[in-house]
């Protein structure tokens, strides 16, 4: 074999093993992240921190229908709450900063319910019923949650959009059904006043 031959394969070898070590290191990673919003260059979005994004009321697109049963048991769908601010929160009970947000998230819910603001939770990847339910009791989750073990109602954001790349995120939803914020990051009260109040003052 040739000197040149021999390196490539060699080149080719490395590659591989450093492809591998890096799934690896995703597969192992408790809770995902982003911290980089899209399309920060073409002026529809304003990134606050470098992971919450917010989007301009005339360049904002329609969440997608996200419906079905939620952690309890019982039948949700967004729709249901049409006309009013919704803020969606995605979490697994497995994900150490989805628990460390989860005490402030209850607590913007309660002082937001006055001005017609709905929280409404999507859980994935918690293979059991029963892990989420022990979540929501633990921090007294005063919202439900659609329970979405495989991520399926995930995939209903199309590519490209203003999606939920990560989880935690939350998303808040204006009066129209549309994305206003998208937030890829464990998000303190303070935070999510922030970013929610604007949206609940829009006409």
């Amino acid at each position: 074999m040739s000197p040149t031959r021999a390196s490539r394969r060699r080149l080719l070898r490395g590659a591989a093993a450093l492809a591998g070590a890096a799934a690896f290191a995703l597969a192992a990673t408790a809770c995902s992240t982003s911290t980089a919003p899209q399309g920060g260059g073409g002026k529809n979005y304003v990134g606050g921190t470098g992971e919450i994004s917010t989007i301009e009321q005339g360049h904002r697109t329609a969440a997608p229908e996200l419906s079905g049963k939620t952690v309890d048991g019982a039948q949700l769908s967004l729709a249901d709450y049409k006309g009013k601010v919704v803020v969606v929160n995605i979490w697994g009970s497995w994900c150490p900063p989805c628990r460390a947000e989860a005490p402030h998230l209850a607590e913007v819910a309660r002082q937001t319910k006055s001005q017609g603001v709905e929280f409404v939770g999507i859980n994935t990847r918690d293979l059991q019923t029963a892990q989420a339910k022990a979540f929501e009791k633990e921090f007294d989750i005063p919202f439900p949650s659609l329970y979405d073990p495989a991520g399926d109602l995930l995939l209903r954001f199309p590519k490209g959009s203003v999606n939920p790349q990560a989880i935690p995120s939350t998303l808040i939803l204006d009066r129209q059904g549309k994305i206003a914020v998208r937030a890829l990051k464990e998000l303190s009260a303070g935070e999510l006043h922030k970013a929610l109040d604007p949206v609940v003052a829009e006409k």
